[in-house]
């Protein structure tokens, strides 16, 4: 081994010996946030940090309802090719038969699907190591060239669409409607769960909490349009069973979740969640808690509007706050900006046997206190140009005879 490798070696040598009198290191807090605005005020500022929706398309986000012609076409376009796709997961060709084929039930051909879940890395190597470096999969630890085939085994293959002419022919976009009964002082964070279906990835949880006080207004299960192929359990947590004996809820019914109570008091009591008989009541339900003002937050929200088919025009997006440093499309997952932003761990591996997947509301609230870290930064510097707050709590901007001098505003002589 080289000089570099026998020092690391030598040094893990002597802390595994000395463990014992090592103190480890001190944990660090997490980072809080404090911006000085009122609740009202914080929503206020939101409007300064929306983007133009249309400038947005490029990335995904859809700001035109697709006509019928186009849906029609796009349908004809599907059915000529016998509805054919490539999976997302181990990318073979296969066939999607939506109600089943009629010679044996089939909802697709091709087989079972062998993919890895894991996404290929470059493990860290050795101070010194200069040998080329190897990509493994997350899941299996299996090199990246390893012909051997994937290690986890699906029963279907599975696909997704994003052009938003095949995603209205299951249910057309809408634009959020004006609410008169929601507060014109809310805003909320907004997550969707996905699972695979014969028309490819489709809303089966929706999730809203109030910003930034992070109440949950909204947690629903949606039993999707197409057969389910694969709920994605891994990711968003919602399995066969949760589906299978959840409650139906509709617009004007309770749709919170049931609480059932626990014989253990050290255990919190668990959370059943309703269901909506179909994308479009999901939607319906939606509309009650937001209205077209109402700014809607989130990461990635492109995927969770399309998701449920709707079109917001005002529109905080945490992938756009806190943008990768090669622009897009590249982007920042959630679980690092937490970590790096707030020193605050989300999305942690489950236990085993423990349920898969993670809380879509967890999701809702990161994306909401990374929105409040960017109003913080965001006043400050506000703050240091001159702006204020007035006696009716409106945010004030500098006048042209002040000016900021050792970090106070004073006003300036003038000069005839």
């Amino acid at each position: 081994m080289s000089l570099a490798q026998w020092k690391d070696e030598r040094a893990k040598a002597v802390r595994g010996a000395n463990s014992t009198s090592i103190e480890p290191a001190p944990k660090k807090a997490e980072v809080s946030i404090e911006t000085g605005l009122t609740q009202t005020q914080e929503v206020q500022f939101l409007h300064r940090l929306v983007y133009d929706l249309t400038s947005l398309k490029a990335h995904g986000y859809i700001s035109e309802i697709p006509s019928e012609e186009d849906i029609q076409a796009s349908k004809a376009a599907v059915s000529a090719c016998g509805n054919t796709e490539t999976c997302d997961r181990c990318t073979r060709r296969f066939q999607v038969f939506p109600g089943r084929r009629a010679i044996d039930g089939a909802l697709s051909s091709n087989g079972p699907c062998v993919y890895h879940p894991g996404k290929p890395y470059f493990p860290e190597r050795a101070p010194g190591d200069r040998s080329k470096g190897q990509r493994r999969y997350r899941c299996c630890q299996r090199s990246f060239d390893d012909e051997a085939g994937g290690c986890t085994l699906a029963h279907h293959h599975v696909f997704k669409t994003t052009d938003p002419k095949r995603l209205a022919s299951s249910l057309n976009f809408m634009r959020t409607p004006i609410n008169a009964l929601v507060p014109k002082d809310r805003a909320v964070s907004f997550d969707c769960e996905m699972g695979y279906t014969v028309f490819g990835l489709e809303l089966i949880r929706l999730t809203v909490v109030s910003w930034p006080t992070g109440e949950v207004l909204l947690d629903i299960l949606v039993q999707p349009v197409g057969e389910v192929l694969d709920l994605n359990t891994r990711f968003s947590g919602v399995r066969p069973e949760d589906m299978a004996s959840a409650e139906r809820c509709a617009v004007g019914f309770n749709h919170r979740p049931t609480i059932v109570p626990t014989s253990d008091p050290t255990q919190k009591p668990a959370r059943r969640l309703k269901i909506a008989p179909s994308p479009k009541v999901a939607r319906d339900l939606l509309f009650t808690v937001i209205s077209a003002e109402t700014p809607l937050i989130g990461h990635g929200l492109e995927n969770d509007l399309n998701a449920a088919r709707i079109i917001h025009s005002t529109c905080v997006d945490t992938v756009l706050l806190y943008p990768h440093a090669r622009g897009l499309p590249m982007r920042n997952g959630l679980k690092y900006l937490m970590q790096a932003k707030l020193n605050r761990q989300i999305q942690v591996e489950p236990a085993e046997g423990s349920p898969e997947g993670h809380d879509s509301a967890e999701d809702a609230r990161a994306a909401g206190d990374l929105v409040r870290l960017k109003v913080q930064e965001e006043w400050k510097t506000m703050r240091a140009k001159g702006w204020s707050v007035g006696s009716t709590g409106n945010l004030l901007p500098p006048g042209e005879e002040w000016a900021v001098v050792g970090g106070a505003k004073v006003k300036m002589p003038t000069f005839n």
